[in-house]
């Protein structure tokens, strides 16, 4: 089983369009500030996705 669940991160988000559109956002964030910790996962949407599973991502709907 992966982590983070689709199912879990869906219901943070309400829906899986919004975690897409919430999880690209944040990746490209990681990406251009270059935030990632050495020796912690590379890829910035896993990133994403586990700042979301943890709440450690705030986001608003406008």
């Amino acid at each position: 089983m992966r982590y983070p669940a689709l199912n879990d991160l869906i219901e943070r988000t309400n829906n899986k369009y919004s975690l897409v559109i919430i999880a690209a956002k944040r990746a490209r964030n990681i990406v251009e500030k270059d935030l990632f910790i050495e020796g912690q996962i590379r890829n910035p949407v896993t990133l994403a996705t586990r700042e979301i599973a943890e709440d450690r991502l705030k986001f608003h709907y406008k």
